[in-house]
């Protein structure tokens, strides 16, 4: 398998690796072992994990800004940034990966997460990924993709030609090519979600796209995409759409590894738009866990397994980290 692949692949199970321990996972992976939150985060973090940083995306720089909305998905939902206005955010650019100094260029999964914090006791955390489905339908099955990886080139074959569903991650692996810079990828939910008003429910997914930002000849080097990022805001904001997709009653919500269709009607909620830069370990995106199903009055989570059973794994590696930094691990980092 081209080592692009193996490396997009590799990487897409640690940007996924927040699955639960279930009985039917333990049974996938063998009879007599019971594979847990912990069991997961130590296979994202190997055998010299990074103290003080995240087990996965460990290299990541802060961003500030506004969401400007426009009003128009006001009509679906009571979620309260969505009347016409501005919400301010602290959120995340990362690569994927376990290494907090790795090279941006060699890491083909990118993100973006954001955190609207509504109210004291309201937030909205958003957690996105380059990739618009994931491979596979449940927690067991990408346990057993996670396995493939290891195993190497013959096993990921074989598991792939045993899951007929990775098709369309495999459509859209086979055209895309990574950007040379953050500002220029297309950021996806991935996991379906609801938009709430009083009784109705629209299940959506969204997708957050290039908008306007300053251009500049790619950099190179390990930190070509930050050294980007920093440049571009030093001339002007960087702006993306943010697409809602609608699901109809053909599309199953709960199913993340199908892309639905283009004709699908979308709705523009307005424009997300990134004023400002931190160091990471300075900034307020360090101290926050981005679980996605961290979610505001007027939104709510679809049944999708792999999205219901992210919660544990997220909170697995900020505990660890956490305690780590309390124990100094990040001292001479943070000067």
């Amino acid at each position: 398998m081209h080592l692009f692949l193996r490396r997009f692949l590799s990487a897409s199970i640690a940007v996924w690796l927040g699955v639960n321990a279930s009985s039917a996972l333990a049974e996938q992976a063998t009879a007599s072992t019971t594979v847990t939150a912990q069991d997961f985060v130590n296979l994202q973090q190997g055998d010299h994990p990074h103290k003080g940083y995240r087990r996965a995306h460990a290299k990541g720089v802060c961003v500030t800004g506004q969401f400007i909305s426009n009003g128009k998905l006001a009509e679906f939902t009571t979620a309260s940034l969505f009347a016409e206005g501005k919400t301010s955010f602290v959120g995340r650019f990362s690569i994927a990966g376990n290494n907090p100094h790795g090279a941006d260029l060699k890491a083909p999964v990118r993100s973006l997460a954001l955190n609207f914090v509504l109210s004291a006791s309201n937030q909205w955390r958003i957690a996105m990924n380059t990739p618009p489905v994931m491979a596979v339908t449940n927690p067991q099955d990408f346990y057993a993709q996670l396995l493939a990886i290891k195993s190497g080139p013959e096993a990921i074959a074989t598991f792939f030609n045993a899951h007929p569903e990775s098709e369309d991650f495999l459509a859209w692996k086979a055209q895309y090519s990574p950007a040379n810079s953050f500002s220029d990828e297309t950021y996806h939910s991935i996991n379906a979600f609801y938009l709430d008003k009083n009784t109705t429910k629209h299940a959506v997914r969204w997708s957050v796209s290039p908008a306007d930002a300053a251009t500049f000849p790619p950099e190179t080097g390990d930190n070509a995409l930050h050294n980007m990022l920093k440049k571009q805001l030093n001339e002007k904001p960087i702006s993306f759409n943010w697409l809602f997709q609608f699901a109809e009653a053909s599309d199953d919500p709960n199913n993340p590894a199908v892309k639905w269709p283009e004709s699908r009607h979308t709705v523009s909620a307005g424009q997300i738009v990134i004023y400002d830069w931190q160091e990471q370990l300075q900034g307020k995106c360090h101290g926050t866990n981005f679980d996605p199903n961290v979610l505001p009055k007027g939104i709510s989570a679809s049944d999708d397994p792999i999205l219901k059973a992210r919660s544990a794994a997220y909170a697995e590696s900020y505990k660890r980290r956490a305690i780590e930094e309390f124990n100094g691990a990040l001292n001479k980092e943070k000067g």
